[in-house]
Order: structure tokens, then sequence, then C-alpha cells
């Protein structure tokens, strides 16, 4: 049965009431200060693998260029021989487990809050079959002061995406766990292998992502010599823990795990090589670090003036209308591709999209509570004008710019989900953010077009 409906509460409501900050009080964190944020709340991935049968190290996260080939379009066919890269074969390899991120900054009414991005990425996905898999967690974080986990800060609501939905959860919801450590509130996800379905009971499939639903208490206590299981939610048992991965830059997580970097030199120590059904010991569990790395990287390689080409084809377009000229890109309306390319698939696509193909780069996601099986959100409708925030505004509305409806995005715009759910079609609990949020002189920062790590 369908969770009851949150809604939206008094203090919310005022905040979406109230004007931006006036410029004259507005300040900015510094790029220090926004990759500390990105670190401080970077989740730790709890993850299972599905490695027997020579398909050792298949499932570590990765990046885009692990291959060092600068050609995403060979990210699948490549990664398919990982196991040769344990094996010492493929040395100039960097196989760095990598999120790739961004941070949005604004102030609204004197109070500063952070939307933080984190893309989990895998090079290959349902068995191999599938190219680039994109499961993403949204972080919202209100009363901001500079130092993360300062008094008065708070983690206000998560939403993952697996497959098709947008699971989202407050932090006082009894289903979302933290790290907490000096270094870092770490949300706690589990992650499935990347297998389709196989077995009955094996349940979440396909790299999807879950909230981990036991107390980090709980999971300390069995590290020594417990088995490696965690609850997730919407499950009723306890799924297979394989992998750890862990933000390199927060050194409470990786001390609290015992994590270590993914090196050439260790490769062949740290896959899991076990059946995504079998139980090991927290001791067997492979606890790797993570690096971050910007979405901002990435974007450019779907600009239509670029060498798109190479990685995307051009059955999958989105328009931008950039009114800050960045990453090499001039203002005005710019053309990307999105359809994910395969040079190694017969017809080159599986048909998966990129960056600018997904609601969620703008915050035009349809949130829910349920984690539907099979999955499949309901549009929001916000790129095609008919969706509304909170306050009943279309993003037309809210930009002064009403013939972008189902036309373009507008470079700035994005929709921040206050942490409620509603469960009429084309209507969320949140607000567009208002024009200029992204200045500095508003207090504000967009970073899905400006790089903040190297």
């Amino acid at each position: 049965m369908r969770l009851r409906a949150l809604t939206l509460t008094t203090a919310v409501l005022a905040t979406l009431l109230v004007a931006p900050h006036q410029a004259s009080a507005a300040w900015s964190l510094t790029t220090a200060q926004r990759r500390a944020y990105l670190s401080h709340y970077a989740p730790v991935v709890l993850k299972r693998g599905d490695e027997d049968d020579g398909k050792q190290g298949r499932d570590w996260l990765a990046n885009f260029d692990f291959d060092r080939d600068g050609d995403y379009a060979t990210n699948r066919a490549n990664w398919l021989d990982v196991d040769q890269h344990l094996a010492g074969a493929r040395p100039d390899w960097q196989v760095r487990p990598t999120l790739y991120t961004a941070l949005l900054e604004f102030t609204e009414g004197g109070s500063k809050s952070l939307v933080l991005l984190y893309h989990v990425y895998n090079a290959a996905d349902k068995d191999g079959d599938e190219i680039h898999d994109w499961e993403r967690v949204e972080i919202v974080v209100r009363g901001v002061t500079g130092t993360p986990g300062g008094a008065g800060e708070h983690f206000a609501n998560a939403t993952v995406t697996h497959h098709k939905d947008h699971v989202m959860r407050r932090s006082t919801d009894p289903d979302v766990r933290f790290l907490d450590v000096p270094t870092g509130r770490h949300l706690l996800l589990w992650q499935a292998d990347e297998s389709d379905f196989d077995l009955p009971d094996i349940g979440p499939h396909g790299h999807e992502l879950r909230y981990v639903t036991d107390p980090w208490s709980d999971i300390a206590g069995r590290l020594a010599t417990g088995n490696a299981e965690v609850g997730i939610s919407g499950a009723d048992d306890e799924r297979n823990v394989h992998y750890a991965f862990v933000p390199e830059g927060s050194a409470g997580a990786v001390s609290a795990l015992g994590a270590v970097p993914l090196t050439g030199a260790n490769a062949a120590t740290q896959a899991s090589r076990v059946d995504n059904g079998t139980r090991v010991r927290w001791t067997q569990v492979k606890r790797l670090t993570y690096e971050l790395q910007d979405l901002a990287d990435i974007v450019p390689s779907h600009w239509s003036q670029g060498d798109w080409r190479r990685h995307w084809l051009d059955t999958d377009v989105v328009d931008v209308l950039f009114e800050t000229p960045s990453l090499g890109i001039g203002a005005g309306r710019q053309r990307f591709h999105n359809a994910s390319r395969d040079n190694a698939a017969p017809d080159l696509t599986d048909g998966r999209e990129g960056y600018l193909s997904k609601a969620w780069f703008f915050g035009a996601y349809s949130a829910e509570l349920d984690e539907d099986t099979p999955s499949g959100s309901d549009d929001f409708g916000g790129f095609a004008g008919t969706g509304v925030d909170g306050l009943g505004r279309t993003r037309g509305a809210v930009s002064g710019d009403p013939a972008s409806h189902g036309a373009y995005w507008r470079q700035h715009e994005y929709f921040v989900h206050s942490g409620g759910i509603d469960d009429a079609r084309g209507r969320e609990v949140g607000t567009w953010l208002p024009p200029g949020w992204h200045l500095a002189a508003n207090g504000g920062f967009d970073g899905r077009w400006q790089p903040l790590f190297g």
C-alpha cells in the first residue's frame, strides 16, 4: 500500500514565500568550502557484487575515462575486460572509483541552502549489455554557515534514483541512516550489482540504489565477526554486501571502514569474486575509497559544437539557453546530444540518455516514497511547462519565459524539492529557483556549469 503523502510544513512554506536574499547582505562559499561540503555529505555506498564466472571487478565504481582512450563509446566493451586489468594486462588503465558531483548554492530570506548532486558511475550495466549506469543521489542541506556540520545546519532531505524512480526521504524518516564522524555526515546507501533479474529472491538489480535501514552502530558492531548484510528500504529482509565505497576526503569515514584506494598494484586483491547470492563476513568485504569529480567535466562532451559524435548520438537532443558563458560554451541557445553511443552494439546504442536529458539535472523529477516494482515515477512535466511548484507556478512563470516550455531549458533553472510529497500528477512540493539565484551578488553558485575539482 502506498505510504501516506507528506505535507508541506508551515516553516518550509514560509521559506518558499520569501524573496531571494538582498545582494547587500549576501555572502558566498569559497571553492574550498564547496569542496568541503561535497565531501562532508558524500554518501557511503555498501554494494552487492556479482563477480563469479570471470566477472571479477565488474561491480567496481569507475570513471568515464578509466581506459584512458578519451572515448566514452568504448566503455562497455572495455569494461567487460576489466578482469584483464586485474591480471595486469591493462597497465595503462586508471580505474578510480568516482562519484560525479555538482553543488548548487542559493540564499532565501537570509538563509543559505545547498543542493548536492552525486552521480554514482558504473561503466556497464545489466549483465554488461548496457552502457553507462546513471544512478544518482541528491541531498538538500539547510542553514549553511560555511563550516560543514556547523551549528544550525541540517541535512533536510535526500532523493536517490534507481531506474525510473526518484525516492525521497527526510533525515527524520526511520529508514534513513548515517555514518556520523568528525569529518562528515555520510548517508548510508546500498547498491545492487550489475546483473539483471536472475534469481527470484535476489530482488533489486541493475545497480539500483536503496537506503540502508540499519543504524551504523549495528553495522559497526558486526564489522569484526558478523555477516556482511544490511536492511534496505523497500524490502523486508537483509541484502548481501561485498563492497564498501567510502569518500576519500572524509578521514573519519575512511578510518571507520578501513578503506583503501584502488590501484593497479592492489587490483587483483580488491575484487569480490563471489556470486550475488553469496554471503560473506564483513572482514571479507572489499573497502575502497572513491574520489569526487565534476558533472561539469562531462557536460561539454554533449555539446553540438564539440566532439560529441565520439561519445553520443543525435537521436536525443536538448536545447539550453545559456545566460552565463562557461565550460567553453558561449551565451545563447545551445544544443546538446545525449543518446548514449556504444561502438560495440549492433545499432550503436542501447537507448540510454546522457546528463542533459535527465530530469534530475534540472531538479524536475517526480518525487515519491515507494520503491515500485517495476519502477516508473509519474512525469512531473517540468520541461513541458505543465508541472507546477508548491505555489502553483510553472518554470516559465518563474523565469518570465513561457516560450521555453517544451522548447528549451534555461541554463540556471532548477526545482528544489523541500522534502514533502504531493501525489497529484504535475505538482511537486518545492519551488523553482528564481531568476538570478546563481549570481554571487545574491549568494548563489551553480556548480553544474563550473568545475570545483581538478
